[in-house]
């Protein structure tokens, strides 16, 4: 199965093209959307050419969600820490984003692999700014704590007006997700496609990850939930994340796909119903070909050669034909 990568591909080609070409000072003002709803805005300026705007847009979150100055809590600590002395947070940011960042190209390291490893940070922004939540939990959980401040349960943003929820705990983090589809073919395979993932975890080379569990209903962890935000056409997925689980480097890799489960279920819907769609095809041409095959072929007429008759002359007419 394929996971979604972290860096925007587009946020990063446009990096990299201006670190290339960097005495090509061209203005440059694009837009850019990527899944469940999350906007860039990229502007650089002919007059300070090492000077980027960069402008986020994050989904618009359900009423059970509070965002701090547009962000998600932790989201300012992230980004400083992430990003150090290139980026300067603008207060307020650009209308109709969360958040505006001015990035000092000048500042990046001189080495090629630091520069190329903190460029790929910037296009992470997104799991930068949406993951600083779930990584403060599991920041706590790998050191057995509960992180301070935070209610029993955790309500966070993943698509628009949509949220997933997390019950932190010193042991372990149990993390759920209400899965919603508009379309009705697709509620179907989501819900096949869930029940196979749950039963694939309990083969024997998947001891070691998170145990998971699916169910039409509502878990009990989510009864102090809203009950609009309990609602779901194709069941719920409970995850259980203990310390080992986010040992070292392994939290990364945690974070963004606990972000984007969603998302990649999602994919992995589309890619199989496209999938069915084209075995169909193939199948209705076979058996286009099939029945070609089986009509019966028509017969020609054959063409009968032409008769040879015999005129019978008169006496009279065969003496004028000796005559003549």
């Amino acid at each position: 199965m394929i996971l979604l990568p972290s860096p925007s591909r587009f946020l990063l080609q446009i990096l990299q093209s201006r670190l290339q070409n960097p005495e090509k000072a061209v203005e440059l003002d694009c837009h850019s959307v990527e899944f469940d709803d999350v906007r860039y805005h990229i502007q650089f300026s002919v007059k300070n050419p090492q000077s980027m705007l960069l402008s986020v847009s994050l989904p618009t979150p359900p009423p059970e969600i509070v965002f701090f100055s547009g962000l998600p809590f932790g989201a300012i600590e992230a980004i400083k820490g992430a990003y150090g002395v290139l980026v300067q947070i603008l207060d307020p940011p650009k209308d109709g984003y969360n958040l505006t960042m001015k990035l000092n190209l000048s500042k990046l390291p001189p080495d090629e692999e630091q520069r190329h490893a903190l460029l790929v940070k910037i296009a992470s922004v997104r799991e930068v700014v949406l993951g600083a939540p779930i990584r403060i939990i599991l920041k706590h959980l790998a050191s057995r704590k509960v992180a301070p401040d935070l209610d029993r349960l955790v309500a966070l943003v993943h698509r628009p007006n949509e949220s997933f929820f997390l019950v932190p705990q010193a042991e372990k983090v149990t993390i759920v997700y209400p899965m919603r589809f508009k379309d009705s073919v697709d509620v179907v395979l989501a819900t096949s496609f869930l029940q196979e993932f749950v039963e694939a975890r309990r083969t024997a080379g998947l001891n070691n990850a998170p145990p998971c569990q699916w169910s039409s209903s509502p878990p009990m962890d989510l009864r102090e939930a809203p009950p609009h935000s309990v609602t779901a056409n194709a069941g719920f997925v409970t995850f259980v994340i203990f310390p080992r689980h986010v040992e070292g480097r392994k939290l990364d890799r945690v974070v963004w796909s606990l972000l984007t489960f969603h998302a990649y279920v999602s994919y992995h819907v589309k890619c199989s119903e496209g999938f069915m769609h084209t075995r169909m095809r193939r199948r209705v041409e076979s058996l286009i070909q099939v029945l070609d095959r089986a009509k019966p072929e028509v017969e020609k007429p054959k063409k009968s050669s032409p008769r040879r008759s015999f005129k019978r002359l008169s006496l009279k007419d065969a003496r004028a034909n000796s005559n003549s």
